[in-house]
């Protein structure tokens, strides 16, 4: 198939567009910047928020099918930018679904979606029938994505599945996440030096569900097959695997070989546990994870910075 991947150049984009022509697609990275893409992934220029631009790249390319990762994540910044993210994760996504809809016979979508949707107080871990209740402005967007795109899959214009992922993490080759305001990305920065230490809010009891890069891409290429046209699904995609941060940090500094400096906050107001039960797509699909033990994906996290380092980039 002809694949059209969104946010191809952002961390988890790049993975999944390699993952995609690894499996043997044609893929073609939509982006608005000029940052690198895999080298197998045809790059062409467009804006999400530009309607116009997704259009033209719809008619150019005519793809089978659209991975669309490109949206704003973060929940802290989604409370001081409402309307950013409304505008990014709500708005791109009604343009992508427009363009999808207007060619010609039903297309494929999967889309990146996120355990935010669910809320904070609800039982762990978390199955995918359990009913959303977003309680930031991002877990609101990526609802309101979800459910837009199962609106359009309803009229058989596309066949539909979003994936609903936790902690993703990790690293392929020299493809590192960037974003040190999260917890294995910011470890990894303290110990090539680029900061001086690590901040842990609490006493490090926190539970996440952390999960490999690479299960997350294979996600997304084993979704493809189960876009029916005219119905939409929505899977839970994580380890299933229980780690505070205090364990995340004990793994690292076992991978590494030494201790990293760190400094203790007082306790963030955030929910105590966040766990997937990722059952349904494990049943579905086939998909189980295969790379997310907690200390691969630190090493895998350190080597992929390392090397990026090294290069210069």
């Amino acid at each position: 198939m002809k694949i059209l991947v969104t946010g191809a150049t952002g961390f988890v984009g790049y993975v999944v567009a390699e993952a995609l022509a690894v499996a043997g697609h044609e893929v073609v990275g939509l982006t608005r910047s000029a940052r690198a893409l895999p080298s197998s992934v045809k790059p062409v220029s467009a804006d999400l928020l530009d309607a116009a631009s997704v259009a033209e790249a719809f008619r150019a390319e005519q793809p089978d099918a659209v991975c669309h990762l490109a949206a704003l994540a973060r929940v802290r910044d989604s409370r001081t930018d409402p309307l950013g993210y409304w505008r990014m994760n709500v708005e791109g996504t009604l343009t992508l679904l427009e363009a999808l809809s207007a060619q010609e016979g039903p297309g494929r979508l999967v889309a990146a979606s996120t355990c935010a949707i669910y809320g904070e107080d609800v039982p762990q871990p978390i199955t995918d029938s359990q009913v959303p209740q977003p309680t930031n402005p991002y877990g609101s967007t990526k609802l309101a994505a979800d459910r837009a795109i199962a609106d359009v899959a309803a009229t058989g214009a596309i066949g539909a599945v979003s994936l609903r992922a936790f902690n993703i993490a990790g690293g392929v080759g020299d493809h590192a996440d960037p974003d040190t305001t999260r917890l294995i990305p910011k470890i990894v920065a303290v110990a090539l030096g680029q900061a001086p230490e690590l901040t842990v809010n609490g006493d490090g009891s926190v539970v996440r569900d952390y999960l490999h890069v690479s299960d997350m891409a294979r996600a997304f290429v084993d979704a493809l097959d189960a876009c029916e046209p005219g119905s939409w699904t929505a899977y839970n995609v994580g380890s299933g695997n229980r780690s505070t941060i205090a364990d995340v940090i004990a793994a690292a500094q076992d991978v590494l070989g030494r201790e990293l400096p760190i400094r203790h906050n007082p306790p963030a107001d955030e929910p105590a546990v966040l766990l997937a039960d990722s059952s349904r797509i494990a049943s579905d699909l086939g998909w189980r994870p295969e790379k997310s033990d907690l200390r691969q994906i630190v090493a895998d996290a350190y080597s992929a910075a390392t090397r990026q380092h090294a290069a210069g980039e």
